[in-house]
């Protein structure tokens, strides 16, 4: 018994051996309980998903997020931390190793900020009522600058607690800050602009857009510019603060589709005849499935023909539901006309000009003209 008593009286970096294996044996603990209650939370985070998305509570689902965020480093930073508080040290050592759990301590903690930010942007985007695409595409615009914010915010604190006097940084920062945000006025301009979009979504991922001369459906939304494919296949790159310079039509969320077309047909057709042609078309068009009738009049009387005008809407916002439904009433229409032995006329029609051109996505409506 006296030699262990001798044992335990032995002092390395002024510790016996008794704290020294008092410290390793909290180490272990705290290194191995700490792992095992993080895969608890995993678990049970686990076992909330088998019984349906409803069952799983949010406190849950984030403290498993920030479970699975946490780096074993620091894991072994705060087992070795509860080691050594009845441990004494040389300054200098003692020094290394605030140093080290100081930023050990502030790296996790912004890691765990911004992914409960994420969290939060996630969650807001799941409980959302409108189209999905909208806060998915805004998330890593939102994320970017508040990502900035937290890691330097616990780069300051860090260096806070570590001794180191930060006013005097704060005040160069700002000067800095005021010179750089100078010589970059384009990139501040593109970066607000892309906030300005992330929480006001005027599109979202997929939106089909007319931009001035350009039309493309919505590839990317990035902290610089939002990127276009075009219906030709090219990207088209635009800077965030252009597009929000520019008038922007967002055919993503045309809600219905309306068509106008123009029937011109032969001045020689009998009066009872015209008479017949609205009713005609009307039939026609309430007959296709997916389509609304609007009217139909003969309004125009031109040099070479007596012009019908059609309106109808297509309920279906997709290009597709339109071409086949004007397909289907053009084809439903000459069929009709030549029992009726309604004549179009011949000659070549006046130039039309359209806007927009009619593109897949492009036009509100379509306008057409049957000779």
């Amino acid at each position: 018994m006296s030699g262990w008593h001798a044992l335990g009286q032995v002092e390395y970096l002024g510790n016996s051996l008794a704290d020294w294996l008092l410290a390793l044996a909290i180490f272990l603990v705290t290194f191995t309980v700490l792992p095992l209650v993080k895969g608890l939370i995993a678990a049970q985070q686990r076992r909330l998903s088998a019984r349906g998305p409803l069952q799983i509570h949010f406190a849950i689902e984030l403290a498993a997020l920030l479970a699975r965020r946490t780096q074993r480093l620091f894991l072994w930073g705060a087992a070795l931390w509860l080691a050594s508080r009845d441990l004494t040290f040389p300054p200098r050592l003692e020094r290394a190793l605030t140093v080290i759990l100081v930023v050990l301590l502030w790296l996790q903690i912004a890691r765990w900020a911004t992914a409960a930010v994420r969290y939060a942007v996630d969650l807001r985007r799941q409980r959302s009522s409108g189209p999905d695409t909208l806060l998915k595409s805004s998330m890593e615009v939102i994320l970017f600058p508040v990502g900035l914010v937290i890691w330097g915010v616990a780069i300051l604190l860090a260096l806070d607690n570590l001794g180191v006097e930060i006013r005097p940084l704060l005040a160069g920062l700002g000067i800095g800050g005021i010179a750089l945000a100078l010589a970059v006025q384009a990139v501040l301009a593109d970066l607000l602009a892309s906030l300005s979009i992330a929480l006001d979504k005027p599109f979202g991922l997929g939106d089909f857009l007319t931009v001035d001369d350009c039309q493309g459906s919505v590839e990317h939304i990035g902290v610089k510019s939002t990127r276009l494919r075009s219906i030709n296949g090219e990207q088209i790159v635009i800077s965030n603060a252009d597009l929000l310079k520019a008038r922007v039509r967002n055919f993503g969320r045309l809600l219905e589709r309306r068509s106008l077309f123009v029937l011109q047909v032969h001045y020689e057709t009998p009066v009872e005849r015209l008479a017949a042609v609205p009713r005609a078309v009307r039939e026609i068009i309430e007959a296709t499935p997916g389509v609304r009738f609007d009217r139909c009049h003969l309004l125009r009387c031109t040099d070479t023909a007596l012009e019908f005008e059609a309106v109808f809407f297509v309920t279906h916002p997709e290009y597709q539901a339109y071409a086949d439904a004007q397909q289907s009433i053009n084809l439903r229409i000459l069929e009709r006309f030549r029992a009726m032995e309604v004549s179009f006329v011949a000659t070549a029609p006046r130039a039309v000009r359209l806007h927009p051109p009619l593109t897949p996505a492009a036009d509100g409506g379509g306008q057409q003209r049957l000779l």
